[in-house]
């Protein structure tokens, strides 16, 4: 077996979502399993430089996941030929800048979403990076969920007939610090430091509306900061800015009705953070995190609305839940694997910058939306 050594600068790789799922779980995974094997003779070996402005959190991060080299210098690390891929888990307001910069240094690119704060800056980075010939791509995670997964196994073998509506529920309670610790980040809700659940699952909604249910032609959204003030995690009152909740409807170019709704102000009484309920006319399913949950039309109760007497039906009982038929690996780690195996392999990866660009637009719109009080069309993305 021949072993392919690949460079990457993880930029931002201190943040949580840099260090547990893009570190630990995928880039530090891959190097415990030997690799990724490209074809039968030959495995690619990722050698991450970590990138980040506290030193202190750089040495912790190396000495516990058994990573050499790290740096506070980024533009040293963009100017190191040893270093092909650049990688960015910055907060967005800080990542068209870094991403342009490794472009400009010939680097392949791999960035977290949203791309961009704007769809302008978001479509430049694809332009930037095709004319410079560079690959790219962009996280788009919960494709590889498996929840996700046997949804689409769903779709594809005909399960639902002919789908008529989808129903998306996301979120949980984030308490606001002044009587339990708040359990993310402050800058969420703050608009001048990137904060926005509205941008920020509204680009995630458009690559897994895409890719699941096809193109949308419309959208219409609501968003809202319900609560006005939190704690930061230096226990200083602040106040919110940014929305921590967006209602949305989205209607397909099939004419389906996608609806989904976001927030951090929403206790949870389902199966999982997120659910995305596909109801057909042969059956409906119910997708989480990990587990789908199925219900065919000859096991469907036939209810009559009777609000005098106790419920008599147990509408938990006539599901059935889809079994694990196939191992299924950490989501980022999955992508990861795909993203070089195109860098070394040329193999196919069609998550690149464009369909960043692709959620910004989404994103934009749906603000559109709730200033304007009004529908919004989703024109096809001109580059």
């Amino acid at each position: 077996m021949k072993i392919h050594t690949v460079g990457i600068i993880m930029n931002g790789v201190t943040g949580r979502m840099g260090t547990n799922q893009h570190l630990a779980r995928s880039i530090v995974a891959i190097r415990r399993q030997g690799g990724v094997r490209v074809g039968a003779d030959l495995a690619v070996m990722p050698e991450p430089l970590l990138v980040g402005r506290n030193e202190n959190k750089l040495r912790a991060l190396s000495e516990q996941y058994g990573v050499p080299d790290y740096t506070t210098d980024l533009d040293a690390a963009l100017s190191d030929a040893k270093y092909g891929v650049y990688f960015d888990a910055l907060t967005t307001n800080l990542r068209v800048e870094n991403v342009r910069k490794a472009i400009a240094a010939g680097k392949h690119v791999y960035a977290e979403k949203p791309t961009a704060n704007k769809l302008e800056d978001a479509v430049t980075l694809y332009r930037e990076a095709t004319a410079a010939g560079v690959k790219h791509g962009v996280v788009q995670d919960k494709l590889w969920l498996p929840g996700l997964m046997k949804l689409k196994y769903l779709i594809d073998h005909g399960f639902f007939g002919r789908i008529l509506a989808v129903r998306g529920e996301f979120g949980y309670w984030v308490f606001d610090g002044f009587r339990q610790m708040c359990q993310r980040p402050s800058w969420n809700y703050r608009k001048a430091d990137g904060g926005s659940i509205l941008i920020d699952m509204f680009c995630h909604w458009r690559y897994v509306i895409d890719n699941l249910f096809g193109p949308i032609d419309a959208l219409a959204a609501l968003g809202a900061t319900h609560v006005p003030r939190r704690v930061d995690e230096g226990g200083n009152a602040y106040d919110c800015t940014a929305d921590d909740a967006a209602y949305a409807i989205f209607h397909l170019a099939s004419g389906v009705p996608v609806q989904f709704n976001s927030s951090w102000c929403t206790r949870v009484r389902r199966d999982d953070l997120l659910t995305i309920q596909v109801d057909g006319t042969e059956g409906t399913a119910v997708a989480g995190l990990r587990e789908c949950w199925v219900q065919h039309d000859a096991f469907t109760p036939k209810p009559v609305w009777n609000p005098d007497i106790e419920q008599p039906i147990d509408f938990y009982a006539d599901w059935r839940k889809m079994p694990a038929n196939q191992p299924y690996d950490n989501a980022f780690k999955v992508q990861w694997e795909l993203f070089l195996r195109h860098v070394v392999g040329d193999e196919p990866f069609g998550w690149n910058l464009l369909e960043g660009a692709k959620g910004v637009q989404l994103a934009e719109l749906g603000l559109k939306s709730w200033q304007e009080r009004s529908w919004q069309s989703v024109p096809e993305l001109s580059v």
